[in-house]
């Protein structure tokens, strides 16, 4: 049998076309919660963050996460703070190589302020942790011993496994180091309890996270360490904490950027939207600001004082505004590490009943996933109302084109 002409030309043209043809575009995707109450704004950061560990199984899918969309500001003045203490560093530890030693005890001094007034711009204990050795070293060289003991004691806080550059000090300083790391003092702990609020946070202790606001910091040995708290859409806090036997409480009041905060104020008109087949203006103008096309939209309140949420988890596409899937859970606070997993099989249930909702990238080994268990007993919504912080009629958000404009 012969092929029309034309019938050939389409046979040959189709394998062109089909590697011509651009990749699908990821659909952009983000977790938008909404705690009900303070309580579950303490859960708040964690749940999403396992969220998102779960919606990376699935293909097809850029994930924003919320420091993606509000981002982690930067605290100015402690920006600020670090350049002079940069600064004051590289002349302190000039004048130490030298073995000036009253010029370089002066200019330490004043350069240890400065790195403690730049906390909240340091990740790591670096550059401070240079100068209080140095600090420590001259201090006893110039026959100040126990001072030297005490600057030492908040080194060997600060960073435990700290190297002392042996062709830089004193033999002398590093005995003393050593006298000191293995001392009485240096054996003792204390506590620190960390707020904030908003709640949820997440909690770095000299480099590491420890959890998320409100969380108490146990056996701590006693010194300076370097704490700092972040929360997506809102400044950086930091400080150098003086840990003592006796508990040490730090609490602060975040600052939220303009952006988060107008959105902030559209979360009870979002919630409202949740509930029903639609979505509406707000999930709209949201996506639009974002640059979204899906969000898992998350209505969480905490059931009681043990910790126990209640999470509505509901897949939609934002821009069409149609509720693709919808799941009602309640989780039992996370006493034994189990909700994880639980959130985890959430986000899968409502991802694979969703019609397009994504492929999964493997298969999983868990017999529960896609099972029904306690958290398919609540079928109803227990309610529950977020007071409203805008307090205005309509969006604020039409027409708007990014957060600069929020």
């Amino acid at each position: 049998m012969t092929m029309k002409p034309h019938v050939v030309a389409v046979a040959v043209l189709l394998p062109v076309f089909a590697l011509a043809a651009p990749p699908p575009t990821p659909r952009r995707i983000a977790v938008l919660l909404v705690p009900m109450d303070k309580g579950a704004e303490a859960w708040s950061t964690k749940v999403e963050a396992y969220m998102n560990e779960a919606l990376k199984e699935y293909s097809g899918l850029s994930i924003k996460t919320s420091d993606d969309l509000f981002g982690l500001p930067a605290d100015e003045e402690a920006e600020s703070s670090l350049k002079r203490a940069e600064t004051g560093f590289n002349e302190s530890k000039a004048a130490f190589e030298k073995r000036e030693y009253e010029d370089a005890e002066r200019k330490l001094r004043a350069t240890i302020k400065e790195f403690t007034k730049a906390a909240p711009a340091l990740k790591q204990c670096g550059h401070l942790c240079d100068a209080v050795a140095m600090y420590a070293a001259v201090l006893q060289a110039r026959g100040d011993a126990e001072e030297a003991k005490i600057a030492t004691l908040d080194l060997v806080s600060l960073n435990p496994t700290y190297e002392i550059d042996r062709k830089k000090f004193p033999p002398d300083y590093m005995s003393l180091r050593a006298s000191v790391a293995t001392s009485r003092n240096a054996q003792l702990r204390g506590n620190v309890v960390v707020k904030s609020r908003p709640a949820g946070a997440r909690v770095y202790l000299d480099g590491e996270m420890h959890g998320h606001t409100p969380v108490t910091l146990n056996t701590l040995q006693i010194g300076k360490h370097l704490l700092r708290i972040e929360r997506p859409g809102f400044k950086r806090y930091g400080t150098v904490v003086e840990v003592t036997p006796e508990d040490t409480e730090v609490a602060t009041d975040l600052s939220p950027t303009p952006g988060y905060k107008a959105y902030d104020g559209l979360l009870d008109k979002l919630a409202g939207e949740a509930k029903g087949d639609k979505g509406g203006g707000t999930m709209a103008s949201i996506a639009k600001t974002l640059d979204l096309d899906r969000g898992v939209v998350v209505v969480l309140k905490e059931v009681n004082e043990a910790g126990g949420l209640e999470m509505q988890t509901s897949l939609f596409d934002l821009r069409g505004g149609k509720r693709l899937a919808t799941k009602k859970s309640t989780f039992q606070g996370d006493e034994y590490g189990q909700l994880k997993s639980e959130i985890g099989r959430a986000v899968n249930q409502v991802m694979t009943s969703a019609e397009g909702g994504g492929e999964k990238r493997s298969a999983s080994s868990d017999p529960l996933d896609n099972r029904h268990g306690m958290d398919d007993w609540n079928e109803s919504d227990r309610g529950g109302n977020r007071t409203s912080k805008s307090g205005k009629g309509g969006d604020p958000l039409n027409g708007k084109s990014g957060m600069e404009d929020w």
